[in-house]
């Protein structure tokens, strides 16, 4: 079975946000700060789990290509104050 997957077209620069789950706020915002440095994200917090430990962040940012995109990406990927990037 064939399906044709095309990838999504982006017109640089965008504005790109990232939606990010951790466990601690203070970190995760300070984990978004460093990662999209040295633009600086709008920040907006989403909500915390019914049991209270985790909280979810979204980060706006504008990003000049794909290359910055990535990258950002994968800096939050690996830091260790988040658990889940989207």
């Amino acid at each position: 079975m064939k399906t044709n997957q095309k990838k999504a077209e982006i017109d640089y620069p965008c504005h790109w946000e990232y939606k990010v789950i951790g466990e601690n706020q203070d970190h995760i915002q300070d984990a978004l700060l460093t990662c999209c440095a040295p633009d600086t994200p709008s920040i907006i917090f989403s909500k915390t789990s019914s049991g209270g430990k985790y909280h979810s962040f979204s980060a706006k940012v504008q990003v000049q290509d794909e290359k910055s995109r990535l990258s950002i990406f994968e800096k939050l990927h690996c830091h260790a104050a988040i658990l889940m990037v989207i």
